[in-house]
C-alpha cells in the first residue's frame, strides 16, 4: 500500500553506562580493563499501530514517551529489538534541521548537498533551487558560508530544502516552531499544503494546536507502550485532560478484527482503538420504521442502535455518535451525557437508541463513527472510527454539508432600501460620497 505504515510488535531496548564509566583509555588500563557496567532500558515496548496512506498521524506523550525513538526507527535510522516496520514509499524526514549542514560551505552548496542527502537527484534540487531559496527568504546570503548565518537563518534553509521533497511519507519532529511568528506560519502552511496532496504525515509535537490543525489521528505513548490511537478529537481531550494515568492503569482486552455488514474490516490499531473493558456491539442504522438505512432522503428521520457490553461491572459510562463527511470532517456529534442520560451501572449488555427527527444533510455519503468513554470522559474504552456507511439524496443546496430547508424571495422595494420598518440595511461608501 503505497505512503502507508505498518508497525507490529515494535520494542526497542538501549544500554547505558554506569555514572562511572572510565573516560580515558589511560584510566582503563589503570584499572586493568574492568568491564564497564552496563544497564538496559525500554524505549518502546510491544507498539503496534497502522498509517493508512494518505493520512495525518500525531505522536503525543509526555517526555521519554518514546515519540522521538518511534519516529527515527520509521525513518530508518536504527532498528527495532523486535517487531517490524513497513513503510511503503518514498520517505522524506524534518528531523534534526541542521544535521548534513557544512559551515565551510556557502548556502547554495549546502542546499544541493542537504538535497542530495535527502533522496533528491540533483537535476530535482536544481529545478526547485529557486522556490527553496524565496521560501527560506535567504536570496541575498546564498553565497556566503553558513557560518556566517544564525540560528534562525540555518533552520529556514534546512526546513525549505525538506519542505521542498515530494515524499509519500514525510516524518515530522518538533521542527515547526521555526524561526520568527511569519516563517512559523508559513511552515504550517507549507505542511497543510504537503498533507493536501495525499502525501502520508507522522508528527511529532508537543503543539497540542498544530496536531489538532494538522492530524486525522492521534497515538498517545506512555513510557514506550500505546495507551490508545484514534481519531483526533477523542484523543487530544484524553491527553490534555491529563488522562494517561488513568488510561494506563487499564487493562487492554485483546480483541480479534470483525468483518462488519458491508464488508469493512474492524480492526484494533486501525479504525478501532480503547481498552475493550466496555464494547460496541451490534451497530445499526435505521429509517424511523425500522428497516435498514442504507440511504435516506435529505431531511428524513434517522436512526443509530447499538449494544454496549460490560466485560466487567462499569459505573458511568458515556456513549457519543459523530456523523462525518467522506474527508473526516464532523457534522454532528451528540452523546448521552448531552441527552440527559445516565447509564448506571453497566453489568452485562445494553441497547441504545438515538433518534434524529430530521437530518437535513446535503445529497452525498456519509459516516458514523462511536465511542465508548470512561465516566467523566476520563478513558475510552472502545472507539468505532468511520465504520458505518450510508448515502443522501436530495436537491444540491451548494457549498457545505447542510441542506435545511429553504427558500429566496424579494424583499419589497421600500426594505431592500433600507426604508420603513423591515430593519436596517447597511451600506458602505465609495470615494467621493
Amino acid at each position: 500500500m503505497r505512503g502507508s505504515i505498518v508497525v507490529s510488535g515494535v520494542s526497542k531496548r538501549f544500554k547505558r553506562s554506569s555514572g562511572d564509566k572510565l573516560s580515558s583509555f589511560k584510566e582503563t588500563v589503570l584499572s586493568g580493563f574492568r568491564p564497564i557496567e552496563t544497564h538496559s532500558f525500554w524505549a518502546l515496548q510491544d507498539v503496534s499501530f497502522t498509517v493508512q496512506k494518505g493520512r495525518s498521524v500525531g505522536v503525543v506523550g509526555r517526555n521519554g514517551a518514546g515519540k522521538s525513538t518511534l519516529l527515527r526507527l520509521i525513518g530508518g535510522v536504527g532498528k527495532p529489538t523486535d517487531g517490524t516496520i513497513d513503510v511503503h514509499g518514498r520517505i522524506g524526514a524534518l528531523l534534526d534541521l541542521n544535521a548534513g549542514l557544512s559551515d565551510d560551505l556557502t548556502g547554495k552548496e549546502n542546499v544541493f548537498i542537504a538535497g542530495v542527502i535527502a533522496g533528491m537527484t540533483r537535476a530535482e534540487v536544481r529545478s526547485c533551487y529557486d522556490s527553496i531559496v524565496t521560501f527560506a527568504e535567504l536570496e541575498p546570503f546564498m553565497e556566503m558560508p553558513i557560518r556566517t548565518y544564525s540560528s534562525g537563518m540555518r533552520m529556514r534553509l534546512a526546513f525549505s530544502v525538506a519542505a521542498h521533497m515530494s515524499p509519500d511519507v514525510l516524518l515530522i519532529d518538533e521542527v515547526l516552531a521555526v524561526g520568527d511568528l511569519h516563517f512559523q506560519r508559513k511552515c504550517l502552511e507549507r505542511i497543510a499544503t504537503i498533507k493536501a496532496s495525499g502525501t502520508t504525515i507522522f508528527l511529532v509535537s508537543h503543539d497540542s494546536s498544530q496536531i489538532r490543525a494538522l492530524c486525522d489521528e492521534v497515538l498517545l505513548l506512555k513510557q514506550g507502550r500505546v495507551i490508545t490511537y484514534g481519531p483526533t478529537q477523542a484523543v487530544m481531550d484524553l491527553y490534555e485532560a491529563d488522562a494517561a494515568p488513568a488510561l494506563e492503569d487499564r487493562p487492554n482486552i485483546a480483541v480479534e478484527a470483525e468483518r462488519l455488514p458491508g464488508g469493512r474490516l474492524l480492526q484494533h490499531g486501525v479504525n478501532r482503538s480503547g481498552s475493550q473493558e466496555v464494547q460496541i456491539k451490534a451497530v445499526r442504522l435505521l429509517h424511523p420504521d425500522g428497516g435498514t438505512a442504507r440511504t435516506i432522503v435529505s431531511g428524513g428521520g434517522f436512526v443509530v442502535e447499538f449494544d454496549l457490553l460490560a466485560k466487567r461491572p462499569v459505573h458511568s459510562a458515556l456513549a457519543s455518535v459523530t456523523i462525518h463527511t467522506r474527508d473526516g470532517s464532523p457534522c454532528f456529534d451528540t452523546n448521552t451525557e448531552i441527552g440527559g442520560m445516565n447509564l448506571g451501572v453497566l453489568t452485562d449488555s445494553v441497547g441504545l437508541r438515538l433518534s434524529i427527527d430530521r437530518l437535513d444533510l446535503a445529497g452525498g455519503e456519509y459516516f458514523v463513527s462511536m465511542g465508548a468513554y470512561l465516566q467523566g470522559w476520563q478513558g475510552l474504552y472502545d472507539y468505532h472510527d468511520r465504520c458505518y456507511e450510508f448515502s443522501v439524496v436530495g436537491p444540491h443546496s451548494g457549498r457545505g454539508f447542510m441542506n435545511p430547508p429553504s427558500a429566496w424571495s424579494r424583499l419589497p422595494p421600500a426594505s431592500s432600501t433600507g426604508k420603513g420598518d423591515a430593519g436596517t440595511a447597511w451600506h458602505s461608501k465609495g470615494a467621493g460620497r
